[in-house]
């Protein structure tokens, strides 16, 4: 949203792109933020990977599918996607805005 966390190997999805892509089965989205964070609120379907302990290692990979990850503003996502570059991981985009973009596009969120 503001810039942050973005590098020239982070490749940033608008939240209608991460809608169709999850709908269409062809996106697993990863929330980054700390779990007290996703349990409050979160993108129905996503899975929480908090970077506090993040391992590029660990992420849901599925043939076909990309991963997507995903934070409250697109800050910690970015740090993520420099976290998957340096493990040589192919996991290089995320949603650019993250949470706070996904809801001002009118799009719906698990709540506690």
């Amino acid at each position: 949203m503001f810039g942050f966390g973005k590098s020239a190997n982070h490749r940033e999805i608008s939240a209608s792109e991460l809608q169709a892509g999850m709908a269409a089965g062809e996106v697993i989205l990863v929330d980054v933020r700390e779990p007290d964070e996703f349990a409050a609120e979160h993108i129905a379907g996503a899975v929480n990977c908090p970077l506090s302990g993040f391992d590029a290692a660990a992420l849901p990979i599925a043939p076909g599918k990309t991963v997507v990850l995903q934070c409250a503003g697109g800050k910690r996502s970015g740090m993520a996607l420099d976290k998957c570059a340096a493990a040589r991981a192919a996991v290089d985009t995320h949603l650019g805005g993250g949470l706070a973009a996904w809801k001002a596009a009118g799009l719906p969120t698990v709540r506690r």
